[in-house]
């Protein structure tokens, strides 16, 4: 089931979102050669806690830490550890904040030193598709003109998309109804409704779209090994289109 949100839950989601969204802004200097994703880890931690929020991964069915990291080949839910970023590397940190009982969500992918003709280009088109997909969401329009459109944008450029993991509603719980396809047919799936609170986060590979679980039973990789990239925001569905919630406006953000 669908949780349409009042007026009063959205606003306190703009404080959480936007919590989030400021996470990622904090961190991006720290993000350099030689520095574990551990210490980022911590950062991020100390960060929310200090303005009153929880890292909503923490302990979130077992997940150990407060974030999740994700470097190179790694698709999503990459756990910390004393892992020491290269120059090279790119890196998707994965940030959702719990604050006055509501969840915010938000991810970006960051280069580490100097980036590869290559890894830009990817981390690039992924985030022209998550901005493709966010400009589908209004009251009237379907689950799947979002999926379509990032689909066909990473696709036409070489790409896949993965599909085991989608975007999710979010409000009082981390993941929620509807699940958020990030592939699909137009016109097809739920309709988008006023007051519906989603994820759009979509992973795109740089070679082919399968992938597998690491024995952590969390960090899920590229089955060839190639880069993968993601980017994520939380989207409210307005009387007449849609708000970011987890951008921050005016600030040197996506």
């Amino acid at each position: 089931m669908i949780h349409i949100k009042t007026d009063e839950e959205v606003e306190i989601m703009r404080r959480s979102c936007k919590l989030a969204g400021e996470v990622l802004l904090m961190i991006e200097p720290h993000v350099k050669p030689g520095v574990t994703t551990d210490d980022l880890n911590d950062i991020c931690h100390d960060f929310i806690v200090s303005h009153g929020a929880i890292p909503s991964p923490l302990n979130y069915r077992g997940f150990p830490k407060s974030i999740c990291s994700s470097v190179n080949d790694e698709i999503c839910h990459g756990i910390p550890s004393n892992r020491k970023l290269r120059n090279g590397d790119v890196v998707n940190l994965d940030i959702t904040t719990y604050l006055e009982g509501y969840h915010g969500d938000t991810s970006r992918m960051f280069f580490v030193g100097s980036p590869r003709s290559k890894a830009s280009k990817l981390v690039q088109t992924c985030k022209e598709a998550l901005q493709k997909g966010i400009s589908k969401v209004r009251p009237g329009a379907r689950l799947g003109d979002i999926g379509e459109v990032i689909q066909e944008h990473a696709e036409s450029r070489g790409y896949s998309v993965v599909r085991e993991f989608c975007g999710h509603g979010i409000g009082k719980n981390f993941h929620e109804e509807p699940q958020v396809l990030h592939y699909g047919n137009a016109g097809q799936g739920a309709e988008l409704k006023k007051g519906m609170v989603f994820t759009i986060e979509p992973m795109i590979n740089l070679g082919q779209p399968d992938l597998r679980i690491l024995p952590d039973k969390w960090t899920a990789v590229t089955q060839d090994g190639s880069l993968s990239a993601q980017w994520e925001h939380t989207i409210f569905v307005t009387d007449s289109g849609h708000e970011v919630l987890t951008r921050l406006e005016g600030k040197t953000q996506f």
